[in-house]
């Protein structure tokens, strides 16, 4: 088991705790991994939230053009040295 002993420290209108790195390892937790936070008998627990990994094709089917700006190459114009 590895322990900590932490300051909480302020982080704009919201408290914050760093977590060190062995902390982090133990619990198998990652940059930007999404987190559940919640009080259970006067103890904060993190949990750490289940991913579903998409396919590819789930990626595409929810790609909306209007939301992502659109197209990335509108143009058939040669932007660099390509060569059509």
């Amino acid at each position: 088991m590895t322990e900590a002993v932490l300051d909480i420290k302020q982080w704009g209108n919201n408290l914050g705790v760093r977590l060190p790195a062995a902390v982090a390892r133990e619990a198998r937790l990652h940059v930007h991994q999404r987190v559940r936070v919640v009080v259970e008998d006067d103890q904060v627990i993190i949990r750490p939230l289940k991913t579903n990994k998409l396919t590819l094709e789930q990626r595409l089917a929810a790609y909306d053009p209007a939301r992502h700006g659109g197209e990335q190459m509108e143009t058939e114009q040669a932007l660099g040295a390509e060569r059509w």
